[in-house]
């Protein structure tokens, strides 16, 4: 056969290969897309979303370091929701402004990027290679977007191939994974709003009472079961009812949420805070004696007379409020009996000095 003939071939055969090779590629992306999709639309939970997406982006294609960033609607900035690769937990605490560095423009402008090499990009931030001792050479990010609205970014760092950088078609590949993402965020985040709504108070953002009694009452029956303690603390704001004769009820309902802001602020993990009136809260403490509850109760008194309230409106407000404490099992054996004996000792306390504690 003539060398040339063979040659021929050989180069037919190549571009066969390659042909073939890239179909196969095709195939696998349409079919993770395919399981992407369903996947994604199974689900309403954003942790089980945010894991779909962490798996599928590593798979198909292969960054050394990537992150999925949401933004903050009301401190108007990024943090890091996902983080995958080198440092990725001293990223977790980062965050950026919008606008600032790559992933900060691709959320102000709502348009993807490639950036081959990130030295020759005057948009380039160093914060995050700085604070992780990283290297980054080329990036591709593209915004999270839902009906006009940006949610947030994916941002791909370092490729791990041969080649080393991305290309076209990875941010293609990744805009279309971006698209199946951000419908599913913005579902999930919808149904966890309308779950969050039916067991939160609209002006304080603590819980309400449905969600109190069902915590209350499971956390009875834990006691019950392992021999344990639940204290509760009630309060109730002193002459709050002066500020809203006063003041109206705009500037009393801002002042709720205020206190409200300053029990949350002192809870512990493990504890719930519960607006149960108009201006009664309970604080529930699993696993707390009554005496740890009543150093709770002291400390909370303590930072509520200190504080200065409704600053914004030029008020300066100072507020107190009256304390009781209970506790299961020293005090009550069932939810309901508990919210009494603690509200019992609240009232001694109102009907005797005011902005103390009592313990039932």
């Amino acid at each position: 056969m003539s060398p040339y003939i063979e040659k021929d071939i050989m180069k037919t055969r190549e571009c066969e290969s390659t042909v073939v090779s890239e179909h196969d590629q095709r195939v696998r992306q349409l079919a993770s897309f395919s399981e992407l999709g369903k996947a994604l639309t199974s689900s309403l939970d954003l942790k089980e979303v945010l894991n779909i997406v962490m798996e599928k982006v590593s798979e198909m294609l292969q960054p050394k370091n990537w992150s999925l960033l949401l933004i903050d609607e009301e401190k108007n900035d990024l943090y890091f929701e996902i983080v995958v690769g080198e440092g990725a937990e001293k990223l977790k605490d980062l965050r950026l402004t919008i606008g600032e560095g790559i992933a900060g423009w691709v959320a102000k402008e709502g348009v993807s990027l490639l950036v081959p090499d990130v030295n020759k990009d005057p948009r380039f931030s160093k914060k995050g290679d700085e604070s992780i001792k990283f290297t980054t050479q080329s990036i591709i990010c593209v915004p999270l977007k839902s009906k006009g609205r940006c949610l947030g970014v994916i941002e791909l760092i370092n490729k791990m191939t041969k080649e080393g950088d991305f290309k076209e078609e990875d941010l293609l590949l990744l805009t279309t994974l971006a698209d199946y993402t951000a419908i599913s965020i913005e579902n999930a985040k919808f149904f966890q709003k309308i779950q969050e709504l039916t067991i939160t108070d609209d002006l304080t953002k603590l819980y309400n009472s449905r969600y109190l009694y069902k915590f209350l009452n499971y956390e009875a029956e834990r006691a019950k079961r392992y021999k344990s303690h639940v204290a509760m603390i009630f309060l109730d704001l002193d002459r709050f009812k002066l500020v809203n004769d006063t003041h109206g009820h705009l500037l009393g309902s801002k002042l709720l949420s205020e206190v409200a802001r300053l029990i949350f602020d002192d809870l512990r993990k493990v504890d719930i805070a519960c607006r149960y009136g108009g201006d009664e809260f309970i604080i529930v403490m699993p696993q707390t004696s009554k005496k740890h509850a009543y150093e709770a109760a002291e400390k909370l008194r303590a930072s509520l007379a200190a504080h200065t309230f409704l600053q914004s409106a030029a008020l300066n407000l100072h507020l107190t409020a009256s304390f009781g404490v209970a506790s299961i099992p020293d005090d009550a054996q069932a939810a309901e009996e508990l919210i009494q004996k603690a509200d019992q000792a609240m009232y001694r306390v109102k009907n005797r000095s005011r902005n103390a504690v009592e313990m039932a």
